[in-house]
């Protein structure tokens, strides 16, 4: 459970969901990215960390506080 001593990430979507595969898709859709150049603000929890680690090559992070 994210508390409030933790940061946040923000994470900017690079690439482009099409032919890949569909869990590929569905984390970002789970990230709340689904066009290109979108950016999100999330928690840093580990579950988002690896979110943000299997689509690493389509997201990029931007910002951590």
């Amino acid at each position: 459970m994210a508390t409030k001593e933790q940061g946040t990430v923000t994470v900017e979507q690079i690439g482009s969901p099409l032919r890949r595969p569909k869990d590929q898709q569905a984390t970002l859709i789970g990230l709340g990215l689904n066009k290109l150049h979108r950016r999100r603000t999330l928690q840093d929890t580990p579950e988002v960390r690896g979110m943000i680690a299997k689509v690493s090559h389509l997201v990029r992070v931007v910002d951590q506080d």
